[in-house]
């Protein structure tokens, strides 16, 4: 069976002493105890999951801030 390799993006937040990554193009996401850590888990778990499941053929995400309004 040939392999190939999809590039994927992640957002990555902190959650107390925990990293949490959240893939951006399907709803898998990880956590770990450092970003490289967090990353590495979250691929193990994309890995898995495209077993059972299509590889997206979407395009690649727009990531921008936003700014709101917060009361004060």
């Amino acid at each position: 069976m040939s392999e190939q390799v999809a590039t994927l993006h992640a957002a990555v937040s902190r959650d107390g002493d925990w990293y949490v990554a959240q893939c951006l193009e399907v709803d898998v996401a990880s956590q770990g105890e450092t970003i490289e850590g967090t990353l590495a888990n979250l691929a193990e778990a994309l890995e898995l999951y495209f077993e059972d499941e299509p590889v997206p053929n979407a395009p690649q995400p727009i990531v921008a801030p936003v700014e709101v309004r917060l009361p004060a």
